[in-house]
C-alpha cells in the first residue's frame, strides 16, 4: 500500500474535475448500479498513468458528450475498490492504470494498461471521446 500523502496529488489530479474516489467494494457496486453512464479509471502511482491516463481522461471530459457519473478507484491503495471494480471489467485482465465506460451497468468499452501506455494523453481523450458519443 502507498502512503497517503505519496498519493494524495495524485488522486487530487483527478478530483479537481470531478471525480468521486470510491473507496470501498459497495461504493463501486452502488456507483455501477445507477442509471445512464458511468466511466471508471483506475488510478496508479506509475508515470503512464501521470503522463498518459489521467490528462487523458480529464481531456475527455471536455466534449460535448460525456458520462453522467465519473469515478476513480487507487490501485495499490484502495484495494477492496480496485478488486470490485476489476470484477465488473471481467472478462478483461486486471490491468492500473485502465478505463472502463459503462452503461447501465453494463461494461460498453474498456482501455486497458496496453492501450494507454507510450500513447499521447490526446490519443486517449479521443478514444475516450469516441465512446463517450457512441454511448453517452
Amino acid at each position: 500500500m502507498y502512503p497517503a500523502e505519496l498519493v494524495k496529488p495524485m488522486r487530487e489530479d483527478l478530483t479537481k474535475v470531478g471525480f468521486e474516489e470510491l473507496h470501498t467494494a459497495e461504493a463501486v457496486d452502488a456507483a455501477l448500479a445507477k442509471v445512464g453512464t458511468t466511466l471508471v479509471v483506475v488510478n496508479s502511482v506509475c508515470g503512464c498513468a501521470a503522463a498518459n491516463a489521467r490528462p487523458g481522461a480529464r481531456k475527455s471530459l471536455e466534449n460535448a458528450k460525456k458520462p453522467d457519473h465519473i469515478v476513480t478507484v487507487f490501485a495499490g491503495v484502495d484495494k477492496e475498490a480496485v478488486d470490485a471494480a476489476r470484477g465488473h471489467m471481467v472478462p478483461f485482465p486486471p490491468s492500473s492504470p485502465c478505463m472502463a465506460l459503462f452503461k447501465d451497468g453494463e461494461l460498453v468499452h474498456m482501455l486497458e494498461r496496453h492501450h494507454i501506455e507510450g500513447r499521447p494523453a490526446e490519443l486517449i481523450a479521443e478514444n475516450l471521446v469516441d465512446a463517450y458519443n457512441d454511448h453517452c
